[in-house]
C-alpha cells in the first residue's frame, strides 16, 4: 500500500516538506510506501471549468504543459493522499489549489477515482491563518468522498524560517499522531477491502 504527500510550498525542503515528513515517518513505520510530490514548485494553470473532462472521460485534464495528468494517475493508484501547504493569506498556495482543482474535477466526472481512499491534510504557518487554510484543503478530500484521518489537534504546525517547525513540540506531536492514525485508517481500509457501498 502506498501514500503519497503532495508539498504545496514552493520551498522544497522548507517547513511544510518537514511537517509532511514527520507524518509519513509514522506511516512507514506501519510497513506502507510513501512518496512527497512537490507541486509548489511547478507552474500550474488554475481549471478553466470547460467541462472536456466530463466529455472525454478518459481521466485527463486537457490543459498540457505540466504535471497535473500524471499526479492524477498517482492519487488513483495509491491508497490515500496527503496535502500539505504553508499558509498564504488564510488559504494555500496558488500552485495548490490549481492542482486539486483540475485534478478532483477530473476525479469527480471519471467515476469518483478518489472515492474511499484514506485522506488528510496539514498545513505550516508563521502566525495565524491555519484554520482556514487547513479548511480549504479538507474540502477537497470531502468532496471526493475520501476518509478523512485527523489527530488529536488542528493538524496545524508553527514556524517562520526552514526547521523551526520542529521547536513547535505540540505541533511536531499532532502531526505524528495524524500519522499514526492514517495508518491505522489504511490498515483498516486494507482489511476491509473486499466490501463496497456502491454497486458498479
Amino acid at each position: 500500500m502506498k501514500v503519497i504527500a503532495f508539498n504545496g510550498s514552493p520551498k522544497v525542503e522548507g517547513n511544510t516538506h518537514i511537517a509532511l515528513g514527520l507524518v509519513l515517518a509514522e506511516i512507514e513505520r506501519k510497513g506502507f510506501e510513501t512518496e512527497i510530490i512537490n507541486v509548489g514548485s511547478h507552474k500550474i494553470r488554475g481549471c478553466t471549468a470547460c467541462r472536456k473532462c466530463a466529455e472525454n472521460l478518459d481521466e485527463k485534464c486537457v490543459i498540457g504543459g505540466d504535471d497535473v495528468n500524471l499526479w492524477i494517475q498517482k492519487i488513483k493508484e495509491s491508497d490515500g493522499i496527503l496535502l500539505g501547504s504553508p499558509v498564504y493569506f488564510s488559504g494555500m498556495t496558488g500552485a495548490m489549489k490549481s492542482f486539486l482543482e483540475r485534478a478532483f474535477y477530473v476525479a469527480k466526472f471519471n467515476n469518483n477515482l478518489f472515492r474511499h481512499k484514506v485522506g488528510a491534510s496539514l498545513v505550516s504557518v508563521r502566525r495565524a491563518g491555519g484554520l482556514p487554510a487547513l479548511q480549504q484543503l479538507n474540502v477537497f478530500l470531502s468532496y471526493a468522498e475520501m476518509m478523512i484521518a485527523t489527530s488529536n489537534y488542528w493538524s496545524v504546525i508553527y514556524g517562520r524560517d526552514p526547521g523551526e517547525v520542529l521547536q513547535d513540540n505540540e505541533g511536531v506531536q499532532t502531526m505524528e499522531t495524524l500519522g499514526r492514525n492514517m495508518a491505522y485508517m489504511l490498515q483498516l481500509k486494507d482489511a476491509g477491502k473486499h466490501l463496497s457501498v456502491h454497486d458498479k
